[in-house]
């Protein structure tokens, strides 16, 4: 299994991007999609997961309502749109798949930065 991940860069503070991390390697099912990330200095931190059946979704409260999960099921591919984006956003993004929605991460994705300036 294979986790590709996309997006971030730079952007000014109340922009948005779009990160993407696409699976493959196996044919997916019963998985849930994490993203987390990590400031400097900073320990990694919970962002969003997303269940692949049903798409049941979750943010963190320090998103929620400027950031959102979905899931393209056909294309093994998992976005996070981030809206109002804010400095204390600046962060390495990362996905991380949980093959059998047991809590465990089972597969990281390449961390992509994310700065947002003021």
């Amino acid at each position: 299994v294979q986790l590709q991940a996309f997006g971030g860069g730079l952007v000014q503070a109340g922009g948005s991007l779009r990160h993407s991390c696409v699976a493959s390697g196996r044919t997916f099912s019963r998985y849930t999609m994490y993203w987390f990330r990590q400031a400097p200095g900073k320990e990694r931190e919970f962002v969003s997961r997303i269940s692949w059946t049903g798409g049941i979704t979750y943010c963190a409260d320090s998103v929620k309502g400027r950031f959102t999960i979905s899931s393209d099921n056909a294309k093994n591919t998992v976005y996070l749109q981030m809206n109002s984006l804010k400095p204390e956003d600046t962060a390495v993004y990362y996905c991380a798949l949980d093959l059998y929605s047991d809590g465990h991460y089972h597969y990281w994705g390449q961390g992509t930065q994310v700065t947002v300036s003021s």
